[in-house]
């Protein structure tokens, strides 16, 4: 059934597990002992950084399908992307699974995306069990976005530090775990922010549109959620989104958290905070899933967020549109607001 910009899902997908790694400097935070492979290098035993974030991806991959107890051949399709050109961190690692691949991209968003698409195939029948998963690594995305490390550039007050890490979450029609109830397909958003060390003003815009979007479309109230959760808009970011969601009517300031917030132990050495398609995908497959598996929270609106530039685009003095697309992710157990300030310390390196 679709309401608005909102598909709903008569025959939920479950999320029956995730896989999930980290880099060092991540998992010295508070999703350090949450997931299930914590890096003490960042070159994961590769000779390059671009190997080295196809083998994360790959790693949550196989994490996700074994920790349900599955066969790569007991799965229908993987969804995932990067951010990487042409995608080629997904593409590599889907090479090496031999499962059916869709190349999926909306940059930091690419999770909540995936997940969207996946929740389809799998509610329409099309497909028993989907994985979808993206990653992102800090050193890959720096040259590719920014500049070579090797030149030692320094950073703005407004950026933000790209995550190295992978996540991936397994969908299937059958089995245990959080259900996939709907999912907000968003709309690009252009401020006309032009800044490509302020991701975190550029995107909020978007993640306002879509969580208003959603609640209206769903009818909801910001409190139905025990935690709203934006990909990577940082500390920045955040407080921009409350105000944007503020001037509309709406209040999200209780129960909204920035994966960006959370990833790092201490935000004010890594600026802004987190961000990259690792972002949300290595916070959420290990810190939040863990939560919602053992009922401290029930209802999760997860509306990770992504900027569409690329190199080209900013040479050429584009703006930046940027995307986000939300899902509702519910347990049948839990459900309680007195967690929200354990997870609201945890993204202020409490």
């Amino acid at each position: 059934m679709q309401q608005g910009h909102t598909v709903f899902f008569k025959n939920a997908p479950r999320l029956i597990a995730t896989g999930s790694i980290a880099g060092p400097k991540e998992c010295a935070g508070v999703i350090g002992k949450f997931v299930d492979k914590a890096l003490s290098d960042d070159t994961f035993g590769e000779q390059t950084f671009e190997r080295a974030e196809r083998k994360m991806l790959l790693y949550a991959l196989e994490a996700s399908i074994a920790k349900a107890g599955l066969q790569k051949e007991q799965v229908d399709a993987v969804l995932s992307g990067d951010l990487l050109n042409q995608i080629i961190s997904a593409g590599f690692a889907a090479r090496e699974t031999g499962i059916p691949f869709l190349g999926v991209y909306s940059a930091c968003s690419t999770l909540s995306e995936a997940l969207l698409l996946g929740g389809v195939l799998v509610d329409g029948g099309y497909a028993r069990r989907v994985a979808c998963a993206t990653g992102s690594h800090f050193s890959s995305a720096e040259r590719q976005y920014r500049y070579p490390l090797e030149l030692g550039n320094t950073r703005p007050p407004q950026s933000q530090w790209t995550v190295t890490g992978a996540g991936s979450v397994l969908l299937a029609a059958e089995g245990e775990g959080p259900a996939l109830t709907c999912g907000t397909v968003g709309k690009v958003v252009d401020y006309g922010v032009s800044d490509v060390n302020n991701m975190g003003a550029a995107m909020a815009p978007a993640a306002a549109d879509t969580i208003l979007r959603h609640l209206a479309d769903t009818g909801r109230e910001p409190d139905y959620y025990d935690l709203i959760l934006t990909g990577d808009l940082g500390a920045l970011g955040s407080r921009l989104l409350k105000e944007l969601v503020r001037e509309r009517g709406a209040d999200i300031s209780a129960n909204h958290v920035d994966c960006g917030e959370i990833v790092y132990r201490v935000v004010e050495d890594e600026f802004q905070g987190g961000s990259g398609a690792g972002c949300s995908a290595a916070v959420f497959c290990s810190y939040i899933y863990e939560h919602l598996l053992r009922g401290d929270i029930r209802r999760v609106l997860l509306a990770a967020t992504g900027a569409l530039l690329s190199t080209v685009s900013s040479g050429q003095g584009e703006t930046i549109p940027c995307i986000a697309h939300a899902v509702a992710i519910e347990a049948e157990i839990g459900g309680l607001h007195s967690t929200m300030p354990h997870i609201y310390r945890a993204s202020k390196g409490e």
